[in-house]
């Protein structure tokens, strides 16, 4: 039943993590190590059958000679946790995205899926790396560390001949399969809808039978938070230009929250997009590692130090006197010196640390450049605290003194799941709340809901005076008018609120025109890799503008032109060498053509590995995101993404995933992704060209169908370049006088 003994050097290499479960001897168990973040205690409410069922299907993993001690720490980590992590078998490897040659494996395809997989967990990449989780507070890779050992093995041994099947983390096995068929096939969460409820999945999941995979944490395809910072600097800086009529940003202020997974991604955009973003985090390890990473210029615990940085003067450094003073006579300097020197290098080169009482990080920056608003200069500052508390304080500045401080505001908790740590009521400080999610749940359900309404008023109140508000797809206001909050829209749908979806409002047309986040890893580890990527994609889309395209396309690739340009110097690349951007059908497959070619002439040493965020054309049906501007009554109808997995799956992807659950949170919403190993060969071209027409034009097919003018236009010119798509196109009613007769009869 055991595997031949291992050294007690185990688990240090790839080769190690190959080998299988490491039973003889066993690892030591260290449990929960400290100084990393940890997910919050999940409640599943087990019975006592039900707790002994978890247990038995924890230990179907193990031969029964170690079951008996397996079993009791098992039952410990229930109770303590509220799931069966299998912290036993956490490896001690260092978890990154080595270079491909390293992988023990038979195929190229079996090496990029196991890079992917250790990228998701990467700690400087996941949120919760000890217990599988990427992003979104949930977004599991696996249920357990078995599984986590158990795929690897397979991978190593896996052919060309044979598909790795998951089912919810667990992997089921390796079947045979043509060569043409996906090396991978992932679903997660696929439960019968009827018992899609959060309370099922908690039971479910602390049974370990289902897991909720976010979308790009359970497909394998997360590439850090770069994969929504495109995104986000597109959805702000167009926000500014449709709602406060704003060419640039410049000395505008974007107000908002988390900093955690994905949601880090919103201190880089503010900069980016040229605008000072204030965002808030209660937890104190986001902060700090989002600067570390050098994606947050600033950090305070201080609701007065935030507001003089929107308010023109440092009166609230008083409460700071003896630090600010020593300060000033060591830099006394400095204002006379920085003239000669960009906004940007002095932010990253004057930054002075201090861990005096108030444990958090204050720029030299603040002495030669007053105030950010004031003077139109880019600033992410990180406020340590509840955003219930910044929005209500920003509420205060406006009855007090009249001013308007905030332009745009947002929200990006992890507001799909309120209620088990994704959102943390104002009433209690972090660790409070921690504490009381796992001895009170029901009173920290209460206590979320309280906050949510105060929540609402604060936004509500500012954005009657001006500020424009939009709900950034996290089921904020979904959840707040659960809650009881004010956020009703008179005469809307039921997808529809008192502020927009920024889909609906914002990059709805986006993805009508077949525009969305498209990305590639490259598999050798390269910097140099990731830039030639950059310079044939760029290459690839000023070609396709001086060929000629329509205006709207013309814009758009025009904007991803600069994004790869000024990428470089942003910093992006957190885990994996990966590149996002916004781009269409023909984009997309001219570049994975461009990019294959590549490979082939050896212009890029290895294989590069296409995917996409499921946020995206065809991949998501969500209709309070994705579809909540499709308005023919299907936008609570999945076939889209069903389809688009299937498809995806003999079209060439090397694998395929299918979730339910992700961005709006579980029972809400389907979607699905793909990834595609380019390896330089004739048929990787092939598989491109085929399998990425049809990821993006079975989307736009269906948003054409359902009304979208956009989308009828870019349809129609896919057509005419393809002779063998042909797609049922519809027929306008163009008097609505027949509707209203035809009623009445």
């Amino acid at each position: 039943a055991f595997p031949p003994p291992i050294s007690s050097a185990a688990m240090t290499s790839l080769k190690e993590i190959c080998r299988g479960l490491p039973l003889n001897p066993l690892p030591e168990n260290k449990g929960r190590r400290k100084g990393i973040p940890h997910a919050p205690v999940r409640t599943p409410n087990l019975t006592a059958q039900e707790k002994k069922l978890a247990l038995r299907n924890a230990l179907r993993y193990f031969p029964p000679e170690i079951q008996k001690k397996l079993a009791l720490e098992f039952a410990e980590e229930l109770r303590l946790y509220g799931h069966i992590y299998m912290y036993r078998f956490c490896p001690d490897i260092e978890m990154r995205a080595y270079p491909i040659g390293e992988y023990p494996c038979k195929t190229k395809s079996a090496a990029a899926i196991m890079l992917m997989i250790m990228n998701n967990l990467d700690p400087s990449v996941a949120q919760f790396p000890q217990e599988l989780v990427t992003y979104g507070g949930n977004g599991q890779v696996f249920s357990n560390w078995a599984q986590f050992w158990l795929v690897m093995q397979y991978l190593s041994e896996m052919t060309e001949e044979q598909t790795l099947v998951m089912y919810s983390g667990h992997p089921l096995g390796l079947f045979p399969s043509p060569q043409r068929a996906p090396r991978l096939i992932i679903t997660n969460g696929m439960v019968i809808p009827n018992y899609s409820s959060r309370d099922e999945y908690e039971k479910m999941f602390a049974l370990g039978v289902t897991m909720y995979g976010q979308m790009t944490a359970g497909s394998y395809c997360y590439i850090g938070p770069q994969g929504i910072v495109h995104g986000t600097v597109l959805t702000v800086l167009n926000a500014g230009r449709r709602y406060l009529r704003a060419a640039e940003l410049s000395g505008k202020v974007f107000v908002t929250s988390g900093l955690g997974g994905m949601s880090g991604a919103q201190a880089k955009a503010a900069v980016i997009a040229g605008c000072v973003g204030i965002i808030a985090e209660v937890d104190e390890a986001a902060l700090l590692k989002r600067h570390k990473q050098g994606w947050l210029m600033e950090i305070s615990d201080n609701l007065d130090h935030c507001i003089a940085r929107l308010r023109y003067d440092l009166k609230h450094n008083s409460h700071h006197s003896t630090f600010m003073g020593s300060v000033i006579n060591n830099y006394v300097n400095v204002e006379r010196s920085v003239s000669d020197i960009s906004v940007e290098n002095n932010i990253q080169t004057f930054f002075f640390f201090c861990w005096n009482e108030v444990h958090f990080l204050q720029p030299i920056f603040l002495l030669f450049s007053r105030e950010a608003r004031k003077n139109k200069i880019a600033l992410s500052l990180g406020y340590h605290g509840n955003v219930v508390d910044l929005w209500e304080r920003l509420v205060q500045e406006l009855d007090t003194t009249g001013e308007l401080l905030a332009d745009l505001g947002s929200d990006q908790t992890s507001c799909h799941n309120p209620f088990n740590g994704g959102y943390y009521p104002v009433q209690l400080g972090f660790e409070e709340g921690k504490q009381l999610l796992s001895t009170d749940p029901a009173k920290f359900r209460t206590l979320v809901q309280e906050s949510l309404r105060r929540h609402v008023a604060a936004i509500n109140k500012l954005a009657d005076k001006g500020m424009f508000f939009w709900d950034y797809g996290n089921a904020f206001l979904l959840e707040a008018q659960r809650a009881g909050a004010d956020v009703a829209k008179k005469g809307a749908n039921k997808t529809e609120f008192r502020y927009p979806s920024y889909v609906q409002h914002i990059m709805g047309d986006i993805f009508s025109l077949g525009f969305g986040p498209f990305r590639w890893v490259c598999t050798s580890g390269d910097p140099q890799d990731l830039a030639t990527t950059d310079g044939i994609a760029m290459s690839v889309l000023e070609d396709s503008i001086r060929q000629g395209v329509s205006t709207s396309v013309k814009q758009q690739y025009h904007d991803n032109i600069r994004w790869i340009r000024e990428a470089g110097r942003h910093g992006l690349v957190v885990g994996s060498q990966a590149r996002i951007l916004y781009s269409d059908q023909k984009g997309r497959v001219s570049i994975a053509v461009a990019i294959n070619r590549a490979i082939s002439e050896g212009k890029i040493k290895a294989p590069v590995v296409l995917s996409r965020d499921h946020h995206d054309v065809s991949g998501t049906d969500s209709p309070f995101r994705e579809t909540s501007n499709i308005y023919d009554g299907s936008a609570f109808c999945a076939d889209m993404a069903v389809q688009n997995f299937v498809g995806d799956s003999f079209r060439g992807a090397t694998w395929v995933a299918l979730h339910n659950g992700g961005g709006v949170g579980w029972g809400e919403v389907i979607n699905g992704g793909f990834g595609l190993v380019l390896d330089g060969s004739k048929e990787a071209e092939e598989r491109a060209k085929m399998m990425l027409s049809w990821d993006v034009s079975n989307g736009v097919a269906r948003r054409c169908w359902s009304g979208n003018a956009f989308a009828y236009e870019t349809i129609c010119q896919a057509m005419k370049e393809n002779g063998t798509l042909r797609v049922t196109l519809p027929h306008k009613v163009v008097d609505e006088d027949i509707l209203e007769q035809a009623v009445k009869h």
